[in-house]
């Protein structure tokens, strides 16, 4: 069984390439996770999750995360990538996804009503939302990345998370 993660950020990046997965590839480089193995996971912030800005997670790291991509070949085309994260006070969290061919205004509404309905839904109250999106205009072969990776985090000398 794995740990349950203490920490969590945001992150996203977009990126050209010369093919669809090198276009990801490169998404996730300037996402700052391009090099760590992600185990794509659903929707759930484990309880007492605390926010960072930055995580450093070793190269080649198992790491949960939850994330929206697109990839498009149409040049000119604007695609868009967001993850929000709805808080409780004091339970676990709700993870969304959201990507399209929109700009970061409609993904950024998209999310809210996302996370709106599934603490509805729940039947919990909503303390608060945290969301990312990234739009990016197509020149060949494009991709818009947005994610939430989790993490067993440490606190360094300087306040970086590792």
């Amino acid at each position: 069984m794995l740990e349950t993660p203490t920490h969590y950020t945001l992150v996203a990046g977009r990126a050209e390439g010369a093919t669809p997965l090198n276009a990801f590839d490169n998404a996730l480089l300037a996402a700052h996770v391009g090099n760590v193995n992600l185990l794509h996971v659903s929707s759930i912030l484990p309880p007492r999750s605390q926010y960072v800005e930055r995580l450093t997670i070793p190269p080649g790291s198992l790491v949960p995360i939850a994330y929206a991509s697109i990839i498009d070949d149409h040049p000119g085309a604007l695609i868009t990538a967001g993850v929000a994260v709805g808080l409780s006070k004091d339970a676990f969290g709700v993870i969304m996804e959201f990507s399209g061919h929109c700009d970061e205004e409609t993904a950024q509404q998209q999310l809210r009503a996302m996370i709106e309905e599934a603490f509805r839904v729940r039947k919990m109250p909503l303390a608060d939302i945290r969301l990312i999106t990234i739009a990016h205009r197509v020149e060949r072969q494009g991709c818009a990345f947005a994610a939430v990776p989790l993490w067993y985090a440490t606190v360094e000398e300087g306040g970086s998370v590792r």
